[in-house]
């Protein structure tokens, strides 16, 4: 039941994203091809919402839920693995037509197709804990 917050927080979510129409291949493709300001919108406004967020988190020391302190680490000066991630994960998001929110949020919606792009994702992040240490962080 204490984790009921967090299921109410992404059925709310999911409905953001689907009514915002995020979750729209053809948005996602339309914003890869510089065809409109839409998705483009959508992210401008995200990165406020977090900048907000980590600023009154700061501000006012709010815990997370379990009550221990939130803390945030020096940004690293490295481009490179920024870079490569990006670009990675940028192309993931080109080919499939979704990042990670709008993926399970079209498999609620119906779209099985995206069951196999969550499978995808799922075996690139088991992956990555694979060779995590590896990897130069």
């Amino acid at each position: 039941m204490k984790l009921i917050k967090f299921l109410i927080t992404g059925i709310v979510f999911g409905i953001v994203m689907a009514k915002s129409e995020a979750i729209s291949w053809y948005r996602i493709q339309e914003m890869f091809r510089f065809q409109a300001f839409h998705m483009y919108g959508i992210i401008g406004v995200a990165v406020v919402m977090g900048a907000l967020g980590v600023w009154l988190i700061k501000k006012y020391h709010i815990r997370d839920y379990s009550g221990n302190p939130i803390a945030f680490y020096p940004k690293d000066k490295s481009v490179i693995r920024y870079l490569v991630g990006g670009t990675i994960f940028g192309m993931g998001w080109a080919l499939s037509g979704a990042c990670p929110g709008p993926m399970v949020v079209n498999i609620g919606y119906g779209y099985f197709a995206m069951a196999i792009v969550f499978f995808f994702a799922i075996v690139g992040t088991y992956l990555y804990g694979l060779i995590k240490d590896k990897l130069p962080h």
